[in-house]
């Protein structure tokens, strides 16, 4: 088992750039299925999550290379066949090959995804939505399969803002017959990506960004070269580790408007900053305030993946701040390692907290829950006096490009042990 050793105090300096985003890449690599083509695939992260991908994809006899952010897909000699548990326990973002095997060969059968334990995350969404274009349930008991004889567009109107289940339904629908219309889709720009992929290789999507799509179904697809977007999520951590350290330092190559919300709420709290289309910096800032409120939503509500590093900020806030997390009843597990540290927190419900501040928090053995969390502690300590040991990064690692030597290169002092 893998872990992080943090020597807390360090001040922050110099520039650091922003890799592919996880959210986006994986349903993009599934998305490939799509056509015989061969596709490839630039500014893809290295992480664990895309490695599983991958492994899948060769379970599935499609070739692959990944070398320097650079992965190639060829589907043309792809087996369609059952994706066992083995291959999908590990991480939410499998049920994404639903959608483009049944889009592709009119029918998925696999084994039901693991992942972070952020809360049950029913497939019922996607199932339903399936179902509308014409998919068959033949068994849901111990796996998830689907059957089709055709596909044909109609009009689905999403139970909930799910964003794996927009990007299943629409990879579903490009190969359908006619126009699908979805209603309630999710809008995350890791979503628009998938789309913006889609429509390279030649699918019809209209309305991305929004929570319409329009899907004019196409006969087939064609392999392109694409770069994935910037990760604004491993910017936003990025960019609090310079706020939680009292440090000036630039994030670079990322989309700063997905970002909108999160800079409000900063500037908010008392951090200064400037930015760019493309970068942004931030600038030693001192008596930073609490939040009467810090409430996650869908896209363009506060991104529920940065919830957890943005509450580390407000313990070194003066005042109470109220966090409320609508979306994911697990999302607070991270509290209790934060109370370890000496976080002075009080737990409301599973979906609400207050975060007194200013904490003066100190090493500790602590752990990594899930991927955010697990951020959310390395910016902990990063602030924190003394040494933290912080076990189960592979959390971490499936959603971050080597954060310990980012945040290294930056002055940190952060130990792979």
């Amino acid at each position: 088992m893998k872990n992080f050793l943090v020597k807390g105090g360090n001040k922050l300096s110099g520039s650091v750039s922003v890799i592919g985003s996880k959210n986006a890449v994986l349903p993009i690599i599934s998305a490939a299925l799509l056509t015989s083509e061969k596709t490839v695939l630039t500014n893809v992260p290295e992480i664990e999550d895309v490695y599983q991908m991958i492994q899948i994809l060769e379970y599935l006899n499609v070739k692959t290379e990944f070398s320097q952010n650079k992965l190639v897909i060829d589907p043309s000699n792809i087996q369609n066949k059952f994706i066992e548990h083995e291959f999908v326990c590990k991480m939410r973002a499998s049920i994404l090959f639903a959608g483009s095997l049944i889009g592709k060969f009119k029918e998925a059968n696999m084994g039901y995804p693991g992942g972070c334990v952020l809360g049950k995350r029913s497939v019922d969404t996607h199932i339903l939505a399936f179902e509308k274009l014409g998919a068959k349930l033949v068994d849901n008991q111990t796996k998830i399969h689907l059957k089709a004889e055709k596909l044909v567009g109609t009009e689905i109107v999403l139970s909930e803002f799910s964003v794996t289940g927009t990007e299943n339904i629409v990879m579903a629908a490009v190969l359908a017959e006619g126009v699908t219309i979805v209603k309630t889709a999710a809008a995350e720009p890791h979503v628009q990506d998938m789309c913006n992929f889609l429509n390279a290789m030649g699918s019809k999507i209209e309305g991305i960004g929004t929570h319409t799509l329009k899907i004019t179904g196409v006969t087939e697809l064609s392999g392109v070269e694409y770069k994935v977007r910037a990760d604004y999520l491993e910017a936003g951590t990025l960019l609090l580790a310079g706020a939680i350290t009292n440090s000036q330092i630039e994030v670079t190559d990322f989309e700063t408007e997905d970002l909108d919300l999160f800079f409000e709420k900063l500037e908010e709290v008392g951090v200064k900053f400037s930015r760019t289309k493309t970068s942004a910096k931030i600038l030693e800032s001192t008596n930073l305030q609490s939040l009467e409120s810090l409430k996650t939503g869908v896209h363009p509500g506060f991104p529920t993946d940065l919830f957890a590093p943005f509450s580390i900020l407000l313990s070194q806030a003066n005042g109470v701040s109220k966090i409320f997390e609508t979306l994911f009843e697990g999302r607070f597990n991270y509290i209790f390692e934060l109370e370890k540290m000496n976080g002075q927190v009080e737990l409301l419900n599973p979906h609400q907290a207050l975060i007194i501040g200013p904490s003066k928090l100190k090493g500790m053995p602590v752990a990594s829950c899930d991927i955010r969390a697990g951020a959310a502690i390395v910016l902990a300590a990063l602030v924190a006096e003394g040494e933290t040991l912080i076990t189960n990064i592979n959390y971490i690692d499936r959603g971050y490009q080597k954060l310990d030597q980012k945040l290294n290169s930056l002055g940190a002092d952060i130990q792979r042990i």
